[in-house]
Formats: C-alpha cells, structure tokens, sequence
C-alpha cells in the first residue's frame, strides 16, 4: 500500500509540472508565449529576405538573437545567414 500512496504521488506532482510547470509549453503546443511580430498568433511566418509568408509547418526556420525566423526557402536562410543585420534592420521580422 505504502509503493501505491508513492507512486500516486509522484504521479500526481508529474501531472501539476507538466500542466502549470515547465512542461507547460509542451502540451500546449508551445503558443503560451508572446512573440509579438506578425503571424505569431496564426503559426505563420513572414521571410524576413524576401517578404512571402511562410506556413508555420512548411520551410526553413532559424533563431537569431532569441528570436524565431521562417524563410521560404534554403536560398533565403542562406542570405540571410551571410548577413542577417541586413535584413533584420529592414523590420520584416518573423515570429
């Protein structure tokens, strides 16, 4: 009876961390934080190379200064790897 109490409880704590804790982001798809660039509310990007918008499942994406990039092509991440203060400065960030 003692093994039941303590695997219930570790259960228990496992669920509370994983829907209020640091696992949060996982079973929420990750969309609890605020991105606050265009797109970020419907998954979408904006290639920051050459303006199209990126489907969030589809492309190529790159985190540059905490910040998350989609491109629509290997072309542009390669553009935009070669120097990226060039098209960030232009404010077409991505979410």
């Amino acid at each position: 009876m003692d093994g039941l109490f303590s695997l219930l409880l570790f259960a228990g704590l496992f669920f509370l961390m994983m829907r209020f804790g640091c696992g949060a982001h996982v079973m929420h798809g990750g969309h609890g934080h605020d991105h606050s660039a265009p797109g970020a509310m419907d998954g979408n990007g904006v290639d920051p190379v050459c303006g199209m918008q990126v489907p969030a499942n589809k492309g190529y994406t790159k985190v540059h200064r905490g910040t998350l990039f989609h491109f629509c092509s290997r072309s542009c991440l390669d553009k935009f790897e070669a120097d990226p203060e060039q098209y960030i400065s232009n404010g077409k960030e991505s979410s």
